[in-house]
């Protein structure tokens, strides 16, 4: 029984890591400038869609669902050629990534600024058969101006102020005298979420 609680434990804890870090990174978005978030729901990138739902909730941002990815990434692209501002782009792993592609290459080609965050499995299930895993990290070679690659969620960090850092190394070049499309890869693990953990409690 010890152990079971334990993993309760280590659950909600995982669980409040991944809600602390996603609502962090997507605070210092939306203060950075981000207006707008296209999201496809899937399952990886749970924390995330709960972050961008309650900035959304609080007006602080405008929340966009298409849950058809290469769709998503075309309206994105309209949104943004029409706004000149980033719009984000959120997907869970896998190939949901792939079908941002050439909504990928257009937004380059016409310097438009597109904010792309695609959660994926953590490190220790990369390369070991695990379902819905694909190489992302540079899967948009040159067509984006700049890729971040993220650590998953860690029990120890008690400060993510670092994300703001983040999320500055991630408008600079959307929004620089080569404007256009940024990459930023977001490994999570699960637990994804937990009900007693909320976004709105960062």
């Amino acid at each position: 029984m010890e152990d079971a609680n334990g993993d309760v434990l280590a659950g909600a804890l995982t669980a409040e890591a991944n809600a602390r870090d996603a609502i962090a990174l997507c605070k210092a978005l939306v203060a950075g400038g981000m207006k707008d978030v296209v999201l496809s729901p899937g399952s990886r990138n749970t924390p995330l869609l709960l972050a961008f739902d309650t900035l959304g909730a609080q007006g602080r941002l405008r929340v966009h669902e298409v849950l058809d990815e290469r769709a998503a990434g075309f309206f994105a692209l309209g949104v943004a050629r029409a706004s000149g501002t980033p719009v984000g782009l959120c997907c869970t792993s896998g190939s949901a990534a792939a079908h941002y592609l050439p909504a990928v290459i257009e937004a380059s080609a016409d310097r438009i600024p597109l904010l792309l965050m695609t959660a994926d499995r953590p490190v220790e299930l990369q390369g070991v058969g695990a379902p819905q895993t694909v190489a992302q990290r540079g899967l948009y070679g040159a067509h984006v101006r700049a890729e971040i690659d993220l650590a998953a969620p860690a029990l120890d960090t008690a400060d993510p102020a670092w994300l703001s850092g983040v999320a500055a190394r991630a408008l600079a070049p959307a929004n620089g005298a080569h404007k256009g499309p940024v990459h930023r890869n977001i490994p999570v693990r699960q637990p994804l979420w937990h009900p007693a953990v909320a976004p709105a409690r960062q």
